[in-house]
């Protein structure tokens, strides 16, 4: 089942796909919620994100390239790092390449979306707390990087997490692909076997630092592959079993003072 969130004459819905359009739903989707009978058809609506985050948790260096270098020991500590909520945009908006830096950088993830409240789980009962799945763009400004290693701002500003078309509730993660085309070539294609640390020993891990509330997305890590961007430059990320989450890069206008 594939929820999203939609606007029409910029007025917010719920809603799940459907074959013949978008049907639209009311209440809470981790909890109780149910059709109003409505239907819309798919060219008269925009896709937002999904959702609005809770909080937002990622994942640094967590891909490589063959399964051949996959480490023999695992980091005691994760690098782990939030992102504000302010930073959601959907599919088709503009991600803006703040002052100070011509270039960013894309990261095509696996999002895995919390569905209920998670506390000192074990890794063999994730899947049990998780709702569903959407793709993720976790765009990044190293320019932005503290020299110390810390990494927030260069992960925080506004249009930085774009999100969607869809939550998709019935897949099997670790069957997954993650992909990403840059101005229609593909950067970016790899399957779940190549992660450090699996999709199960993160957010069991994350839950036994804090305590996951539905809501919340944890973005995966991004495959080997991210490039830079400039304005102008278009990205797709995909994951065929969600969907194609599409946006362009423009450069934030600097205004002039007089």
């Amino acid at each position: 089942m594939k929820f999203t969130r939609f606007s029409v004459d910029a007025i917010e819905y719920k809603g799940v796909l459907v074959e013949d359009g978008i049907r639209e739903i009311k209440g809470d989707i981790f909890a109780d919620w149910d059709y109003t009978g409505k239907v819309f058809s798919k060219d008269e609506v925009k896709l937002l994100a999904p959702l609005m985050p809770t909080q937002i948790i990622g994942i640094g260096a967590n891909y490589v390239a063959s399964v051949d270098q996959l480490p023999n020991e695992l980091p005691d500590i994760p690098v782990f790092f939030f992102k504000p909520i302010s930073s959601v945009i959907g599919p088709e908006d503009e991600i803006i390449i703040p002052t100070g830096c011509d270039t960013v950088k894309f990261e095509s993830e696996l999002a895995v979306v919390i569905g209920k409240k998670a506390k000192d789980i074990s890794e063999e009962e994730v899947f049990d707390y998780v709702f569903g799945y959407t793709v993720g763009n976790d765009v990044t400004a190293p320019a932005y990087f503290h020299e110390a290693g810390h990494w927030t701002i260069g992960k925080s500003f506004d249009t930085f997490t774009p999100l969607g078309p869809f939550i998709e509730t019935k897949i099997d993660p670790v069957s997954l692909r993650v992909k990403a085309r840059l101005n229609g070539e593909e950067k970016q294609n790899s399957g779940q076997e190549l992660m450090i640390i699996s999709t199960a020993k993160m957010i069991s891990y994350l839950s036994h630092v804090m305590t996951l509330q539905p809501g919340d997305v944890i973005l995966t890590g991004s495959p080997v592959g991210a490039e830079f961007v400039r304005a102008g430059d278009v990205i797709e990320c995909e994951i065929e079993e969600i969907g194609i989450l599409r946006n362009s890069f423009v450069k934030k206008a600097v205004s002039v003072e007089h």
